[in-house]
């Protein structure tokens, strides 16, 4: 039932993530500045990973969802692309806060949440694709990509107007990363006080 509301539930905690960052700062930024900035690298560098991942994914799934079942290039690797690089993002945003909390929660609510998700997606597509979606379901892993499944085609035709839409969608880590650097200025010169500090 609450996978239903996956994209509202979503929106929620990054609402409540946001409000946290706002009143919040990195206590590694005072006591060890490399350290800090190593995170944030880090975060950098994940978020640009699950940037692209997120776009490939897009351009394979945008305007088919559950009409096609798709199962070549990110989907060749396996079965959720799309979740995996958004795990990635996630954990990429929380080291992007100079913290290691922060992508340890987002680790551990992303591990809790999101596997009846996939079971629920899972179980749609199975209805809708039967004896296919059996042979993809045990030639492909679930979550963890597996790089000699690889296939890609020479053309695949893309649907321009449903991909637009969804590139913004792929690229909201990158815009959180963006929201989260302004934050930390605000910080920096005081016009936004830090209620708490996170290692």
């Amino acid at each position: 039932m609450i996978e239903k509301f996956r994209i509202e539930i979503s929106r929620i905690f990054v609402a409540v993530l946001i409000i946290v960052i706002i009143i919040s700062d990195s206590a590694w930024e005072t006591q060890a500045p490399f350290v800090s900035a190593v995170l944030f690298m880090v975060g950098c560098v994940l978020v640009g990973v699950a940037s692209l991942g997120r776009l490939w994914c897009s351009l394979y799934i945008a305007g088919y969802k559950t009409d096609s079942l798709i199962t070549q290039g990110p989907y060749s690797l396996c079965r959720n692309p799309l979740y995996f690089f958004s795990l990635i993002g996630a954990v990429g945003v929380g080291f992007a806060s100079e913290t290691i909390t922060l992508p340890v929660v987002l680790f551990l609510v992303f591990t809790m949440y999101y596997p009846s998700v996939i079971k629920s997606e899972e179980a749609e597509l199975s209805k809708i694709h039967d004896d296919k979606f059996q042979t993809y379901f045990r030639s492909t892993p679930r979550f963890i990509p597996k790089l000699s499944n690889f296939r890609e085609p020479e053309e695949y035709v893309v649907k321009p107007v449903v991909f637009r839409k969804h590139m913004f969608d792929a690229l909201w880590f990158v815009w959180l990363l963006g929201i989260m650097e302004i934050l930390e200025s605000l910080h920096e010169l005081h016009v936004l006080p830090a209620i708490f500090n996170f290692y």
